[in-house]
């Protein structure tokens, strides 16, 4: 037996690229650092919870930092995502962006049937959220009734509802920072001698455009919420159309499968039926072969005997 070390499969490793540098506590001062992408040896299959809390590290990070640049383009999704990717690299999560991407989007639908669930069972009990009834209590079988994700953990849900809370926080943060620039605005622009007639038109301009702020704030995510509903409804209903149609053609084939049986069925028993009667007819002609043999020797018998008798007679 040769004593050389067994060897073990190295996890996959990147180029000699410096990890992406994670936001510092001054971060809001300059760029995520985005690194040229190597050629990577990707994960595939279902992700582990310390990959997913990785993720929604990176993600928390980097909404933090994108709240500090409001101006950001929208074209920079694709560059976020690369950050994203290069980050969870730097931390052992080997997944490309568009996996973060997919992942990303499965958590926060299941965020929100878990979390809708725990809100719907708290309002209409006063249990502890994990009491009987809680999602986390709840056998995977029951939680497929409910139409639920089977298989979120207590701590992944706990770090979504951060990132969700921070996200909702920031955007009351962001009206309420216009509603002052609004005020400070008007204050400036009224004049100093009138001030005083003045102030009622200010104090309604003021609850107009915060009540305006949050009617866009809220059709922009009610419009949001329309084109993702929408989408969703456009998937599921490719994917009924699929189905539906998979399913015809199953039967389909099924139904054609059965007659072809039967239809072969039906052939076996009528070659069966005929061989049968060629056995009857085979058996009755030689049947009636051997009677007239038989008759044929008894005759000839006779004929013998008749012949010796009257030899007999005329001798």
């Amino acid at each position: 037996m040769s004593n050389h070390p067994p060897t073990t499969t190295p996890p996959p490793q990147l180029s000699t690229q410096p990890s992406p540098s994670l936001p510092s506590p001054h971060y809001h001062h300059h760029n995520p650092q985005l690194l040229p992408t190597p050629t990577r040896d990707y994960h595939k299959g279902n992700w582990t919870i310390q990959e997913t809390l990785t993720l929604i590290t990176a993600k928390k990070l980097n909404e933090d930092y994108r709240n500090t640049r409001p101006t950001t383009p929208i074209s920079a999704g694709k560059l976020r995502w690369n950050w994203i990717e290069d980050y969870c690299w730097s931390q052992g999560c080997y997944r490309s962006q568009n996996q973060c991407n997919d992942k990303w989007d499965n958590l926060l639908r299941d965020y929100k049937k878990v979390h809708r669930y725990q809100q719907s069972r708290s309002s209409s009990s006063s249990s502890s959220s994990d009491g009987p009834g809680s999602y986390w209590k709840m056998e995977k079988h029951d939680r497929k009734l409910n139409n639920l994700p089977s298989n979120m953990s207590r701590e992944v849900y706990e770090a979504l509802n951060e990132v969700v809370q921070r996200r909702y926080n920031n955007n009351n943060n962001v009206s309420y920072s216009q509603h002052l620039q609004q005020q400070q605005l008007l204050a400036d622009q009224s004049p100093t001698p009138v001030t005083i007639r003045q102030a009622p038109p200010v104090e309604v301009a003021a609850p107009t455009t915060e009540v305006s702020g949050r009617v866009d704030s809220e059709e922009t995510e009610a419009s949001s919420d329309r084109r993702e509903s929408n989408l969703k409804k456009r998937r599921g209903g490719k994917i009924s159309t699929s189905i539906k149609r998979s399913a015809s053609k199953l039967a389909q084939t099924l139904k054609s499968c059965d007659e072809m049986k039967e239809k072969r069925h039906q052939q076996v028993m009528e070659l069966e039926q005929r061989r049968l009667q060629i056995e009857d007819t085979s058996n009755e002609v030689n049947r009636q072969g051997i009677a007239h043999f038989l008759k044929a020797v008894t005759n000839l018998s006779d004929a013998i005997q008749s012949i010796f008798s009257n030899y007999n007679d005329q001798t």
